[in-house]
């Protein structure tokens, strides 16, 4: 009894399970059907002992679900175009927007440039304007003209142009010494220069000043120098030195030795024999006085002496003419049977030994005749004193660290004929008597001491000019 109760009630409750389990199904599936919803309708399944299997879905809910998504799929692809259009629209709306706002940045930003560009030029127009206007006026001395003054002012040698403007500047000769540098560079060079002492005016415009130190006439640092008959070329320049005209004795020697000169002077380009002299511009350098200037340039120190020999090599005499035809030195060099050179040997032996003018011409005769008849008088050798220490003075002149192995290759005591250049610069009158020489048989000669006169004494033979020797208080 109680078990047919227990099946009955089991089956009893299985039955109303499945019942519910059906209407919920119909009651689910209606409502599905009424509200289009998308909800797939599941069924589940009972094994026969009424174990619980699992579920399965409405094929067509799914259908309709997968449509449904189809539909949406293609909402969604026509929505995004059509946002992109709108976006692109809007981002080329955007650009535009930019662009315009771009365009009116850089209007204005080029309307405050034009401002201040034109701010500037303005500016630089007023201070470049002031600037050539000070500039202009010191180059036309229109700002010195007040009160004018002289003021003296030293060159260095070899200054530029900015040293020489720094010392106008200094010296109140120039306002502007950068404006000046300008002007200069612009209208000259700074070699043309001249070194030296200027006593200048304060008023002079920049050509003025520029003009005025380029001439060395303008120059006060100038020294007259005296350069005596006989005075050899080491004498010269130690002469030069002591006056400052020259600073280095050695390059004026050298240059003395040099053939700096021979295209300008064809006197010079005719020697031949430079490497047997001592100095080969020897003899040329005419002695006179001479204006030279401080510190002066060697090649014009030089020059100024040797153009002085130029214009005696075109000395005009009638002299040896006896008529109204005039010829120059140069000519009768020509004529006779020496050369220029050999001439101005002869006259710088006659320079260095005679005493007086009349004597020149007794002291010529006598070295002619031992060159021309020597060999025949048994007097080849010139014999004179004043060539023993050539390119010195005398023994006393010659250096302490050479004077007692000294031997001068010019002594005509040891050589035959003329020695092979001048041993000092001799004078016009030497000179002349050197081409015209006194007629007279004498091959010898002395002089007595300088306390005693100095006085001549000429003989044809040895024993006379011993016997003159004596008189002259020489043995």
């Amino acid at each position: 009894m109680s078990d047919n109760k227990n099946n009955y009630s089991r089956d009893s409750i299985e039955d109303t399970r499945r019942k519910k389990i059906d209407e919920f199904k119909r009651g689910f599936d209606k409502s599905v059907m009424n509200d289009d919803s998308d909800y797939d309708v599941v069924t589940h399944e009972y094994s026969d002992d009424n174990s619980y299997v699992g579920y399965s879905s409405d094929s067509s809910s799914l259908k309709r679900r997968r449509k449904s998504n189809e539909i949406n799929s293609y909402s969604d692809s026509d929505t995004k175009k059509r946002i992109e259009r709108d976006s692109k629209k809007a981002l080329k709306q955007q650009s535009k927007a930019d662009k315009k706002i771009e365009k009116n940045k850089a209007r204005r930003n080029k309307k405050m440039f034009k401002w201040v560009w034109l701010s500037m030029v303005v500016i630089m127009g007023i201070v470049l304007s002031q600037v050539l206007l000070v500039g202009i006026g010191d180059m036309l001395a229109v700002s010195r003209e007040e009160d004018p003054q002289q003021v003296k002012i030293s060159i260095p040698d070899n200054a530029s142009i900015e040293e020489i403007a720094d010392i106008l500047y200094k010296g109140g000769v120039i306002d502007q010494p950068d404006f000046f540098v300008t002007y200069a560079n612009m209208t000259t060079s700074e070699e043309y220069f001249r070194q030296g002492e200027y006593l200048i005016d304060t008023d002079k415009d920049y050509e003025a000043i520029i003009n005025f130190l380029q001439s060395n006439v303008n120059r006060t640092d100038i020294v007259t120098v005296q350069i005596t008959e006989g005075m050899n070329i080491i004498e010269i320049a130690d002469k030069l030195k002591e006056e400052k005209v020259i600073d280095d004795i050695q390059e004026f020697l050298d240059m003395c030795n040099s053939d700096n000169f021979d295209e300008v002077y064809p006197f010079l380009a005719e020697i031949k024999n430079k490497e047997a002299r001592y100095y080969k511009l020897e003899g040329y350098l005419f002695p006179d006085t001479y204006d030279f200037y401080i510190n002066e340039d060697l090649e014009t120190v030089i020059s100024k002496m040797l153009n002085n020999f130029e214009d005696k090599l075109y000395y005009t005499s009638d002299k040896y003419l006896g008529s109204s035809k005039k010829h120059t030195l140069d000519e009768y060099v020509k004529k006779s049977d020496y050369s220029m050179d050999e001439i101005i040997t002869i006259a710088s032996i006659i320079q260095a030994e005679a005493a007086s003018k009349d004597d020149m011409y007794n002291i010529s005769s006598i070295l002619h005749n031992r060159l021309e008849n020597g060999a025949d008088t048994g007097t080849m050798q010139l014999a004179c004193d004043s060539t023993s220490y050539y390119p010195y003075r005398n023994y006393k002149s010659v250096p302490e660290n050479i004077k007692d192995s000294f031997t001068s290759k010019y002594d005509t005591y040891k050589i035959k004929g003329l020695p092979a250049g001048p041993i000092c610069n001799p004078s016009l009158e030497a000179i002349l008597a050197a081409l015209d020489p006194n007629d007279t048989d004498y091959y010898y000669f002395c002089h007595s001491s300088a306390e005693d006169g100095s006085v001549p004494y000429y003989a044809t033979n040895e024993a006379d000019h011993n016997y003159n020797r004596k008189l002259a208080g020489i043995d």
